[in-house]
């Protein structure tokens, strides 16, 4: 490809044909502000040009041009912090700002706020455009996702991850000029929506338009009542990204510190999800060998997360027979917690509330469903959990680790790996292949499953079988593969299927990266690095796993397990 010899404040530099003067100028390391521009996964770029306020003064021309889909020619010289520019920045943000509510100190946004950071950053302290304001009904219907239309200002980014990322296409422009707004077909309310509740949109969103439903209310109503025995549970990708809310970017989990502040908190007790995750793998593993073994349907497709269970239920419901009947590891704590648990600690189910902290704005809607039963009181995300630490004062950093308490705490390295694209493949395959082979597994680590492109396709030789397995991360990349599979095409044994573009680690509730995906590989090597340091990496050797079946589950598959930790789905169209 040829270069392009370009000036940029008085610095010249090459680039490849193609390039974008945004592009170009963060080779020079030159800021220019943007609020529409947003790089997403998979190298999808979002650059409609619409907000203006990455404008530049380009030689030549007679109108500022925005820098974010301006493709540089030859010779051309710009100038990023004109006069010109500068005055052009403020009015755009000013004009922004003067149709904008002005409840920033109580918005769920709150110094997470991109318009409220670039106005900060311009020095804008007073209102100079006054008059009006746009005013939408505010959507409140679903218990995940939030709407709020009067903070919105057009971006199309959750446009944007919605059809092109998760290719749902909830989201769309409506309306034209003054008028125009962003809402599902109709202006029908999210709950009637195909949504998955994945959390993408709120993720990107730059304002508090898109917020997810706040619980942290209940939790703190939950833990100050004296008549209420409150257990938490902590999903694994929380432990990967929770430091990033207390600045630290280690690379390293904070799962000790994450315990010591639940139980300074006030939970009763301090549970681990990763105990759950050990036995949805014995469940899973088990309704897998039965599927191969006795010509059930295959390929058997893992059941862990709500949102792709939601978009399975809304998309392909032709195909209902092939997921897992396996609930999730959320689910089977909520279950487990409320039976077995309760009748071992003398604890009346009714008087317990089981709290989750989850990556995942999708498990406020799966623990609403009504299949479910109510084994799961209250869902709050990491950023919530992040929140209600900073409101009781706690200084994180300066916490000692802490251990999870006992029985329901207890897990293995296979458990840790959920939280990242790749890894409930790799924890069923550590104990499938035990199972299969009755020989040990010395090298637990399935690499060629591993890692963050969209689809992964993986051979597995266990003993004298060929196991076929594929991997998806993103809901774009899921309705490929299930359309292969629709199509015969493809056929596989066992295919991991994860709604948001990299697994747990990139869930909706987590901490907001502002489209830096590298965080993402650090946030997995966490979660490879807590499960190398595990004394135990093979979901069936958990021994508190093992007594859970001896004193009252019996088998995997059994009756009573099918009972509580197994469930149905349902045609969400018809």
């Amino acid at each position: 490809m040829s270069l392009i010899t370009i000036t940029i404040n008085d610095k010249k530099l090459q680039v490849e044909e193609g390039t974008t003067i945004l592009e170009a100028a963060k080779l020079l390391n030159i800021f220019i502000p943007t609020l529409c521009h947003m790089n997403l996964h998979n190298g999808v770029e979002h650059n409609p040009g619409s907000c203006r306020v990455c404008v530049v003064e380009v030689e030549g021309r007679r109108n500022l041009a925005p820098a974010c889909n301006t493709i540089i020619t030859e010779g051309m010289v710009v100038k990023t912090s004109s006069i010109k520019a500068i005055t052009s920045r403020r009015t755009v943000v000013e004009l922004l700002l003067s149709d904008h509510p002005q409840d920033c100190l109580l918005c769920e946004k709150n110094t997470f706020c991109e318009l409220q950071k670039l106005a900060a950053d311009m020095g804008i302290r007073e209102m100079k455009y006054k008059g009006a304001m746009s005013t939408f009904p505010k959507d409140f219907s679903s218990s995940s996702i939030e709407r709020n239309l009067d903070k919105c200002i057009l971006c199309r980014r959750c446009v944007t991850v919605c059809s092109k990322i998760q290719t749902v296409s909830v989201l769309s422009p409506i309306n034209r000029g003054f008028n125009t707004i962003i809402s599902p077909a109709f202006g029908m309310p999210m709950v009637d929506t195909n949504c998955t509740f994945c959390g993408q949109c709120v993720s990107v969103c730059p304002t508090g338009a898109l917020t997810e439903v706040n619980n942290t209310e209940k939790v703190w109503s939950a833990i100050n009542n004296d008549e209420k025995f409150v257990i938490v549970q902590t999903a694994p990708a929380v432990r990967a990204a929770l430091g990033e809310a207390f600045e630290d970017h280690s690379g390293k989990a904070v799962t000790g510190k994450m315990v010591a502040a639940l139980r300074s908190l006030g939970f009763d007790k301090v549970f681990d999800t990763d105990f759950a995750a050990d036995l949805t793998i014995m469940e899973e593993a088990a309704e897998l060998m039965d599927r191969i073994k006795n010509g059930g349907r295959l390929p058997m497709l893992t059941s862990c997360c709500p949102g792709w269970i939601n978009f399975f239920e809304h998309e392909f419901t032709d195909l209902l027979d092939v997921p897992s009947s396996c609930k999730s590891p959320q689910q089977m704590f909520g279950a487990i917690a409320k039976s077995y648990y309760a009748k071992k600690m003398n604890i009346d189910p009714k008087n317990m509330i089981v709290v989750s902290v989850m990556p995942c704005l999708a498990k406020k809607y799966e623990a609403a469903r009504e299949e479910m039963d109510n084994e799961v009181d209250i869902v709050i995300s990491t950023r919530e959990l992040a929140k209600m630490i900073k409101e009781a004062g706690i200084a994180f950093h300066s916490l000692a680790d802490e251990e999870f308490d006992d029985f329901l705490g207890e897990s293995t390295g296979a458990a840790v790996l959920f939280g990242v694209t790749g890894g409930v493949m790799e924890a069923a395959l550590r104990t499938a292949y035990e199972w299969i082979t009755e020989e040990p597994l010395d090298n637990v680590e399935f690499s060629m499953i591993r890692g963050m492109d969209g689809i992964r396709e993986a051979t597995i030789q266990i003993k004298d079988m060929e196991v076929k397995a594929a991997i998806a991360s993103g809901l774009g990349n899921a309705r490929k593969l299930l359309n292969k599979i629709r199509s015969g095409e493809a056929n596989y044994h066992i295919i991991e299927i994860m709604a948001c573009p990299g697994g747990c680690i990139d869930g909706g509730g987590q901490p907001y990266m502002h489209g830096d995906y590298d965080i993402l590989k650090t946030r997995a090597n966490a979660l490879y690095e807590e499960d190398r340091s595990k004394t135990l990496r093979k979901s069936h050797e958990n021994p508190a796993i093992i007594e859970l079946y001896d004193k009252f589950l019996d088998h995997p598959n059994s009756d009573i397990a099918h009972k509580l930790l197994h469930t149905h789905y349902s045609c969400k169209q018809c």
